[in-house]
């Protein structure tokens, strides 16, 4: 049964999740050029896509990138792309997801991310409350920031 406090999260955000997708991915990738050239390590460049990962960097790069997702969203609910696109990462209840439900949401990441996100995108725009695999698996929600 959905409550009042889940009717009032504003869900349709899509296009946001988007850009805030591709901002992440630059976050990421000047995070990633800058720590392979302190540690002088090749790391995966052209996608941050965790299936695609190639063995030169890819412990680095999966670190990084898992951190990234689990800390920030699980500790603030948001990445930086989300901050600038004014989204947000909460459980069914509105409330910061936590870092289980971060960690459960990242490693979904890799079923979500097939061909650059687009079964993510796929699941979403069919999915009545907006939400991609990792999400349903972790019972989140990504919302508007209030």
């Amino acid at each position: 049964m959905i409550n009042a406090q889940q009717n009032s999260l504003n869900v349709h955000v899509t296009r946001r999740r988007i850009f805030a997708t591709l901002i992440d991915g630059v976050v990421l990738s000047v995070v990633l050029n800058i720590l392979g050239r302190i540690f002088d390590v090749e790391v995966p460049t052209g996608s941050l896509d965790l299936t695609t990962l190639s063995f030169g960097g890819s412990l680095l790069t999966a670190v990084v990138v898992l951190a990234y997702y689990i800390v920030l969203e699980g500790w603030f609910g948001w990445t930086v792309g989300k901050l600038v696109t004014g989204i947000r990462v909460v459980d069914e209840h509105g409330n910061r997801p936590g870092f289980v439900s971060a960690l459960v949401r990242t490693l979904l990441r890799m079923i979500d991310g097939i061909f650059a996100y687009l079964v993510a995108l796929i699941i979403v725009v069919n999915s009545s409350r907006r939400r991609r695999l990792g999400d349903m698996a972790a019972k989140t929600l990504v919302v508007r920031a209030s």
